[in-house]
């Protein structure tokens, strides 16, 4: 194609490219449409409003629904900056010689590797053979994966096996990453057995931190995982005055916001 389209027509060219494809990067539309980089992100933009892609580093995903879930790959590169700002809030909130159960995905990943080096003398237990490798030669740490079956893509353990693993252990605290969060619904997941391996997971831990960047406030995904109540702390880089913000607030959750350099408690 040229660049002799309508933005109409451009925008409804890339919409049927999103849809097949499930995923496009910004530099390969621009030539293919002979246009900027700028102007595509201005028409993902546009698409984003409609509810038709997401944007993501580099590029947009298919918005396909509440049980339509981005790749680890797309999600790892979405906000990596602002996750690490969350990782390291999360890794100040843990004391010495805890039982910390760390979850699966992208979030809690960079939770582990703020903790390296801080000689915190941690007992991990977690369902993600990433975070496993990330921690395993981490002096004075313990590491305990769960059993279950390998999730592909995720590299996390699902199944009974990873749920009953729970039910040996009495832990601190919780580290749980989360497809979505919202003021009324609490915590929700894309993935109905991931959904359940975090229930069992939160039901072991006397504190539950959910670490969560802004642009899963407000969302609302498939499986239901934690009501409001049982949230004890959230991190992210949502404004203070973020309605999910706010809602978790009156209802009695710590929140710290990092990027604002603020925390409040209830």
């Amino acid at each position: 194609m040229g660049s002799g389209l309508s933005a109409h027509a451009r925008r409804a060219a890339i919409a049927a490219r999103i849809h097949t494809d499930r995923e496009v990067d910004f530099t390969s539309l621009a030539d293919e449409f002979g246009v900027s980089a700028m102007t595509i992100r201005r028409d993902i933009e546009r698409l984003e409003d409609q509810g038709i892609a997401r944007r993501v580093l580099g590029g947009a995903i298919a918005f396909g629904g509440k049980a339509t879930e981005p790749s680890f790959a797309a999600r790892a590169g979405e906000s990596a900056s602002e996750k690490l700002h969350i990782a390291k809030a999360v890794a100040d909130l843990l004391t010495p010689e805890e039982t910390v159960i760390l979850d699966s995905g992208s979030t809690v990943l960079a939770v582990a590797r703020a903790i390296r080096g801080r000689e915190l003398g941690l007992t991990i237990i977690t369902p993600s053979l990433l975070v496993a490798v990330e921690l395993a030669d981490e002096p004075d740490t313990t590491i305990l994966l769960t059993g279950g079956k390998v999730r592909p893509g995720e590299l996390s353990l699902i199944g009974a096996e990873a749920e009953d693993f729970y039910l040996r252990y009495n832990c601190d605290t919780y580290v749980m990453g989360i497809a979505g969060v919202d003021g009324k619904r609490g915590a929700s997941e894309y993935h109905r057995e991931e959904g359940n391996v975090k229930q069992a997971a939160m039901r072991s831990a006397d504190r539950v931190i959910v670490a969560a960047d802004s642009t899963k406030l407000g969302r609302v995904q498939l499986t239901n995982v934690a009501p409001v109540s049982s949230i004890s702390v959230l991190v992210t880089d949502g404004a203070p005055t973020n309605p999910t913000v706010k809602a978790l607030e009156a209802a009695g959750v710590q929140v710290v916001c990092v990027n604002a350099r603020s925390a409040s408690a209830r």
